[in-house]
């Protein structure tokens, strides 16, 4: 076991199989697909707004949402090739299906911010986005839950690899569930930071016209 002292109070850390001493990037990793789906959740639930009442604040808050998705999935990408370095032996296999699926899932969001550079109509960018974005969000559970599950692959609960019940001991806990809520509380932030930013550039090139 490993001793981890926390504001006071030592956490003893069990050993994992296979995982070892990188089971501590649970702690980074996981948390970063979590905060990820909450923001595209939010990034849909926007877009579907904005093609209900095709009001432009929608459209900002649904960039600014896939925005900050985009950049907890990269961190998850990039923690995860962090992980398979220390674990697996390799940076990047393509034999694993989730990791593979994973980045097709990103590089699903990056053509969303390519295709609005394409219009330069505000309201047909943002419709055309609106529906784009709601067809990337609904392949998500496709591409990193449904698929991976039915091939073979290296992740936790697959070909011997420890359970990810296994790896969320008492003690792992203590730690994972306040980094989830710390890192989506993080990606909330964001979004309200870049939101406001966003909205001062419009209110500022709205009188600058006038």
């Amino acid at each position: 076991m490993t001793l981890v002292i926390i504001v006071g109070f030592s956490i003893e850390i069990p050993q994992i199989d296979i995982l070892e001493q990188t089971a501590r990037n649970l702690f980074l990793h996981v948390p970063m697909w979590f905060t990820m789906m909450i923001a595209f959740t939010m990034a849909f639930y926007f877009s579907i707004r904005y093609l209900n009442d095709e009001e432009m604040k929608w459209d900002r808050k649904a960039e600014t949402a896939t925005a900050v998705g985009l950049i907890f999935g990269i961190c998850g990408l990039l923690t995860g090739s962090l992980w398979a370095r220390f674990t697996w032996g390799t940076w990047w296999t393509f034999a694993e299906p989730r990791m593979n699926l994973s980045a097709l899932a990103m590089m699903i969001f990056v053509a969303y911010f390519i295709l609005r550079t394409a219009f330069n109509d505000p309201e047909k960018r943002a419709k055309i986005s609106a529906v784009y974005n709601i067809f990337g969000v609904t392949t998500i559970p496709f591409l990193l839950y449904i698929i991976p599950r039915q091939l073979p692959s290296l992740h936790p609960g697959a070909d011997g690899n420890p359970a990810f019940s296994d790896m969320t001991a008492p003690e792992l806990r203590i730690i994972f569930y306040p980094a989830v809520i710390g890192f989506i509380g993080l990606s909330i932030w964001m979004m309200d930071i870049i939101n406001r930013y966003k909205r001062i550039k419009e209110l500022t090139e709205e009188a600058q016209i006038s």
